[in-house]
């Protein structure tokens, strides 16, 4: 006889992520099969982003890392037919300045 206790939460599973990038965007792909737009949670910082979507009876969850900053201010998204699409721009990055030491 098992002494476990049954699980009421779902179980969780990372979403398949396609990425790329030029020297503008990085171009998001995340597939969410089965999940309704309104129940997607996203969020985006300077070095990554975390998606969480739950369906009935799994729930998605998943985090990533992008190499370079990133704008979150201008960050666009868009979920059709399962497929989360995101457009995240790239900081601009500060030209070298020379710094007159004292």
């Amino acid at each position: 006889m098992s002494t476990k206790k049954p699980r009421k939460e779902k179980p969780t599973m990372t979403p398949n992520a396609y990425m790329d990038h030029d020297k503008k965007f990085y171009y998001v792909e995340v597939e969410l099969p089965g999940v309704k737009k309104e129940d997607i949670e996203l969020s985006v910082s300077d070095q990554s982003f975390c998606v969480r979507a739950p369906r009935e009876d799994i729930e998605f969850l998943g985090c990533y890392v992008l190499a370079h900053l990133s704008d979150t201010d201008n960050t666009k998204a868009k979920f059709e037919n399962g497929m989360l699409s995101l457009e995240i721009p790239l900081k601009k990055l500060q030209k070298e300045k020379k710094v007159k030491v004292e």
